[in-house]
C-alpha cells in the first residue's frame, strides 16, 4: 500500500475511533451518572497484570484500538438484571467509512457453542434428546465411529456439551467465500472439501475435559434429526424469537441484504481479510452472527432462569444443570465459575478475524459482552474487561500485580528462537535485556515478557506464564504456555 494512502488509512482509524459510532441505554438510567460512568470504563483500561512497581496508569479504549490494531469493538453491559448500556466504536472495514453501531453485526464465533447447548438442553426437555446414552442410538444419517475407545465406554449427548467425550477437532478454520462450502456429512467425515479430520473419538469418554468443536458438530446434527428441522430456523424457534433477539441469526453464508450491516473481519497485520469474512458451515460450534444487545439477553435470561423467574428456553433445574460443572471449566455449553456468592458463566470465541467474550454473572444480575473484528482483539477484550470489572465492582478481571527479577541477556539469548505452539510457529526474539513472545495464536505484536523465576517469565496482555524447559544438557528444548488452570506445551524448532 502506498505511504500516503497507508498514513490516510490510519489517520481516518484515529478519527473514528476517538468518539463512540452509537449508543443504546436502559430506559431506566439516569442519563447523566451513566455517561459518567460509560466515559470511565472508556478511558480506565488497563492490561490483565501490571509489574509491581510501574507507575499505574489507565488507557483510553481510542488509543488501545488502535495500538492493537482492531477496527471496530462492540460492547454491552448488564446490570441489575437489565440491559444499562451499549455502544460501539470504530468502523466495520478498515480505511472505510461505515461506523460500526450497536446493530453492525460481528461473528461469534464459539459463542455459538454456548447458545446451541441452550437449545439442545431444551430438545432435552421437551423429550426429543436424551442426555445420557450413546450418541449413536439417537443419530440417524451418521454415526460415531466405535474404536477401542468406545468399547466400553460410549460417548453421551452429556459428555459432548461437556467437552469430555474423547472427540477430536478443537476448532474450524471456515472457507472464504469463493470456497465451496462442504455439507455437515462431509465436515463429519472430513471428505473434500471439508478443511477439516474427520471427526472421531480419541479418548476414553469421559475420562479427560479436551475442547471440541468436532464434538458440537455432532450436536448441531443430532438436533437437525431430532426436530426435524434445519438448524438456523430451529435455533430462531427456540432462542431467537422468545428472546426478542432480532439481530442474531445462524448462518454459514450471511444473507446479501444484512452484509452493509456486518463488521468485516481482520487479520494481525490490520488488514480485513479475503471476502471480508469466512463462511462456517460448522453453525453449532461457530456459525452465530448477533450483536452484543442481543446477546445481553442470553445473559439476563440465564440469571433469570436461574433464578427461576423464567422459562423461555429452560426450566430452572436444566438452568442449574447446565451450570454445573462436569469434567474441566465447563458446564454443559458455557465455562463456569462458583464464586462464594454467585456463579459466573461465560464463553468466548475466535474465527478468522474476530475475537469475542460473552461473561454474566447469576445472582447479581451483572454480565457483558464485547465483540472485536480482528484476530488481534482478544488482549483488548481483556483490557475492556478490566475496566468494566473495576467500574462495576465485579470480582474477576482484578489487575493483578507481578514482581520480576533481574534480565539477563546472555539467558535471553539462549531463550531466544523459533518454536512450534499448537502446531502453530510461536518466536521468541531477545534485544538485549528484554525478551519478547511473538505468537499469531495470542497477537500479531511482540509481547514483551517479564522475568519472574530462571526460567519463569509473565506476560502482561493478556495474563499467562512462558515457563522455558531444559534437557540433561541444559538445552533449551521448548516451554509450557500457562493461562489459568490450562497448560499448552511448544516445542523448539530452531
Amino acid at each position: 500500500m502506498p505511504a500516503p494512502q497507508l498514513l490516510r488509512k490510519t489517520l481516518m482509524f484515529l478519527v473514528v475511533c476517538s468518539a463512540y459510532t452509537g449508543a443504546v441505554f436502559a430506559a431506566s438510567s439516569d442519563s447523566t451518572a451513566l455517561n459518567e460512568k460509560i466515559s470511565r470504563v472508556e478511558q480506565g483500561l488497563s492490561t490483565s497484570v501490571v509489574v509491581k512497581g510501574a507507575s499505574a496508569k489507565k488507557m483510553r479504549l481510542a488509543d488501545r484500538m488502535h495500538y492493537h490494531q482492531v477496527p471496530a469493538v462492540s460492547i454491552a453491559v448488564v446490570n441489575n438484571g437489565q440491559l444499562e448500556w451499549a455502544r460501539a466504536y470504530g468502523v466495520n472495514v478498515v480505511g472505510k467509512a461505515e461506523h460500526t453501531t450497536p446493530t453492525t453485526l460481528f461473528q461469534t464465533a464459539s459463542i455459538s457453542k454456548a447458545v446451541s447447548a441452550m437449545a439442545a438442553l431444551h430438545l432435552v426437555e421437551q423429550g426429543k434428546l436424551q442426555l445420557d446414552g450413546d450418541v449413536n442410538n439417537q443419530l440417524k444419517s451418521w454415526k460415531l465411529p466405535d474404536n477401542e475407545f468406545t468399547k466400553e465406554h460410549k460417548v453421551s449427548l452429556r459428555q459432548l456439551l461437556n467437552h469430555s467425550g474423547g472427540v477430536n477437532v478443537h476448532g474450524f478454520h471456515g472457507y472464504e467465500m469463493t470456497q465451496t462450502v462442504p455439507s455437515l456429512l462431509a465436515v463429519l467425515n472430513g471428505d473434500s472439501p471439508a478443511n477439516s479430520a474427520a471427526v472421531r473419538v480419541e479418548a476414553i469418554p469421559g475420562t479427560k475435559w479436551s475442547y471440541s468443536g468436532g464434538g458440537y458438530t455432532i450436536i448441531q446434527l443430532m438436533m437437525m434429526e431430532a426436530s426435524k428441522q434445519d438448524f438456523p430456523q430451529l435455533l430462531q424457534d427456540i432462542v431467537f424469537t422468545p428472546l426478542d433477539m432480532q439481530h442474531s441469526r445462524f448462518a454459514a453464508r450471511l444473507p446479501q441484504q444484512e452484509r452493509n450491516n456486518a463488521a468485516a473481519g481482520h487479520n494481525g497485520s490490520g488488514a480485513a481479510i479475503t471476502g471480508l469474512w469466512h463462511q462456517n458451515p460448522e453453525l453449532a460450534a461457530a456459525g452465530m452472527w448477533s450483536t452484543p444487545s442481543d446477546l445481553a439477553k442470553i445473559i439476563i435470561e440465564v440469571q433469570k432462569s436461574d433464578a427461576g423467574t423464567s422459562d423461555k428456553i429452560l426450566s430452572s433445574p436444566m438452568t442449574k444443570t447446565m451450570l454445573t460443572r462436569g469434567l474441566g471449566e465447563t458446564g454443559l455449553g458455557f465455562f463456569v465459575e462458583q464464586q462464594p456468592d454467585r456463579t459466573s458463566f461465560s464463553h468466548s470465541g475466535g474465527n478468522e478475524g474476530f475475537r469475542t467474550l460473552l461473561f454474566g454473572y447469576t445472582k447479581t444480575g451483572q454480565g457483558a459482552v464485547v465483540l472485536t473484528n480482528s484476530d488481534n482483539g482478544s488482549a483488548l477484550i481483556q483490557e475492556i474487561f478490566a475496566s468494566i470489572a473495576a467500574e462495576y465492582n465485579w470480582p474477576d478481571f482484578k489487575v493483578v500485580q507481578k514482581s520480576t527479577i533481574a534480565p539477563d541477556a546472555t539467558l535471553n539469548q539462549k531463550l531466544a528462537g523459533e518454536y512450534l505452539l499448537l502446531d502453530k510457529p510461536a518466536s521468541i526474539i531477545s534485544e538485549g535485556n528484554r525478551l519478547y513472545f511473538q505468537s499469531n495464536l495470542i497477537s500479531s505484536k511482540r509481547l514483551e515478557l517479564h522475568r519472574e523465576t530462571e526460567t519463569s517469565f509473565f506476560l502482561t496482555s493478556p495474563d499467562a506464564t512462558v515457563r522455558f524447559e531444559t534437557d540433561a544438557k541444559n538445552k533449551v528444548t521448548g516451554f509450557s504456555l500457562i493461562k489459568g488452570v490450562n497448560t499448552y506445551k511448544a516445542e523448539r524448532v530452531k
